[in-house]
């Protein structure tokens, strides 16, 4: 993927946002193009028919040219690792209150 947005002029590219979108986004930046990313819950109005890629595709590109679209910015490696150590603590003290508490 990185071999085609290299041959690419410099572009607007919007993806929605997800757990790895941020480190192709970093990638992609580094070629010099202008990384938007979307959340879910604002892309999800703008899909007009059942879920699949094509229609993703679609809606991303209709919620990205409204002028009062909110986007998330890319996260940095330091970020994502800071929130993936928070969210492995809050899932070690899910597991150990499933532990203790047998009825849950």
């Amino acid at each position: 993927m990185l071999a085609f947005f290299s041959q690419l002029p410099r572009s607007l590219v919007t993806m929605e946002a997800c757990g790895d979108v941020h480190s192709w986004g970093r990638e992609i930046g580094k070629l010099g193009h202008e990384v938007r990313l979307i959340p879910p819950a604002y892309v999800k109005p703008f899909v007009k028919r059942q879920k699949n890629d094509a229609a993703d595709a679609e809606a991303i590109c209709e919620a990205a040219l409204r002028s009062t679209m909110r986007f998330v910015p890319v996260e940095g490696q330091e970020t994502q690792g800071a929130a993936m150590l928070f969210q492995i603590g809050e899932l070690l003290i899910r597991q150990r209150t499933q532990a203790i508490n047998p009825s849950c």
